[in-house]
């Protein structure tokens, strides 16, 4: 352990000196951005890390590779951002306590947000917009949802009557 809990003689914890939370926030805020500059830099990563495979696969067409590149591919574990109705009932939720009809981007943002996500984390909002449009097509099918352009031309959704 790197920092040891300072004891009192008696073996008690040793109060700190002041009354305030000062230093447990200061330490808070510097691992937090701590965190978000390491998840930048791991996503900095990721991207080269896709260029470098894609540069790859360039190479092994231009030296008259053949096969199927995609059935060569490691299988990957399958990663689930919903269960089974999850989304739906996320976007259902949204709009109904909703005081205006709702665009597919706002809905993301919200259960991005709910989710306890960085809604500012424009790939993931935009992942999740694909779902939630998705997902809304398919109850306008149903009829629980309806869609319909507003004054800006953008799809809106609302709870059908």
């Amino acid at each position: 352990m790197d920092h040891p809990i300072p004891l009192n003689p008696s073996g008690s914890v040793k109060r700190s000196r002041t009354d305030s939370y000062e230093h447990t926030i200061n330490g808070l805020l510097s691992k937090r951005a701590e965190l978000f500059n390491e998840a930048d830099n791991v996503r900095g990563r990721l991207a080269e890390i896709k260029n470098d495979v894609a540069a790859l696969d360039r190479t092994l067409k231009a030296l008259g590779f053949t096969g199927d590149l995609e059935a060569l591919m490691p299988r990957q574990k399958v990663y689930r951002l919903f269960g089974q109705g999850e989304l739906l009932e996320a976007c259902m939720r949204e709009l109904r306590h909703a005081e205006r009809p709702l665009k597919s981007r706002e809905i993301a943002q919200a259960i991005v947000a709910l989710q306890g996500d960085d809604a500012r984390d424009r790939k993931h909002v935009t992942e999740i917009t694909r779902r939630v449009s998705k997902c809304l097509r398919i109850e306008r099918e149903k009829g629980t949802v309806r869609g319909r352009l507003d004054s800006a031309r953008c799809l809106v959704w609302e709870v059908s009557s």
